[in-house]
């Protein structure tokens, strides 16, 4: 057995009563999650990048973006610096997944000059096209990104697997099943998860966070309106609700988490 490890990178907050209907008002705290799989035999998969550190240089879009999503970050938040922290040198670091393109999943794609990326064919359509409802600053993207090693997931390269009695569509990213990188549509074009040995599926923004799941259905018309596919995110929280009655833990990329690591 691997081991997965979580490290929170920045964060930003809302009031979830202003983001869905039937939800009490309150301002609440959303982590960047950020996720380490060591599969013990040297590769070590890391999904998403958590928020850059120091100056954004992301023009106008940045500037509007941090004035409406207003990111937490300081420089220990760099996952980077958390890896080192712990007694890791971040160029171990194999493959990097990206939920999605977002800067709260991005910003620490520099540090990671070595790896492969794992990217879907919708990353690769918002980055020839990256308007402003699409949430995408490729200016947190270092100039190196677009001839890095990557593998861009096309509709073919997905198979259908069972979890119990859930069906997921998903790629065998290491070969031997314990980290399948999943179909979960809606969020933004393209988005990706993982199920990582069967046991913990790390979800990124396919929902605002695990207790959210059922309000999924219910967003309120401004962040239903930034929503890729509304329709589609409602029905990838209900796959995710029958996995978490299946027996799978689902984190979502803004959980807040007391365990470090999430397989022990």
């Amino acid at each position: 057995m691997g081991s997965l490890r979580h490290y929170s990178c920045g964060s930003t907050s809302h009031d979830v009563g202003a983001m869905f209907r039937d939800v009490a008002r309150g301002r609440r705290e959303f982590p960047s999650g950020v996720f380490l799989y060591d599969s013990g035999d040297g590769r070590r998969v890391l999904f998403d990048t958590g928020y850059a550190t120091s100056d954004w240089r992301a023009g106008w879009r940045g500037a509007v973006y941090r004035r409406l999503l207003p990111p937490r970050v300081v420089e220990a938040d760099d996952i980077a610096a958390q890896l080192v922290a712990d007694g890791m040198d971040p160029a171990s670091v194999t493959h990097v997944v990206l939920s999605h393109l977002h800067p709260d999943h991005i910003g620490g794609v520099r540090r990671f000059p070595g790896a492969t990326f794992v990217l879907s064919a919708g990353h690769e359509r918002t980055l020839r096209d990256p308007r402003l409802r699409s949430g995408v600053l490729p200016g947190l993207l270092p100039e190196w990104f677009p001839q890095a090693e990557r593998i861009v997931l096309h509709d073919g390269d997905f198979r259908a697997v069972r979890s119990g009695d859930v069906s997921l569509r998903a790629h065998d990213l290491l070969g031997d099943g314990s980290y399948l990188v999943l179909d979960l549509p809606g969020h933004a074009d393209g988005h990706l998860g993982a199920l990582v040995e069967g046991r913990v599926l790390l979800a990124g923004d396919a929902a605002w966070g695990r207790d959210l799941l059922d309000a999924s259905s219910r967003l309120r018309a401004l962040p239903r309106a930034i929503q890729h596919d509304a329709s589609r995110y409602a029905a990838t929280a209900r796959v995710l609700g029958r996995l978490v009655d299946e027996g799978i833990t689902v984190v979502c990329s803004h959980d807040p988490l007391a365990a470090t690591e999430l397989l022990g």
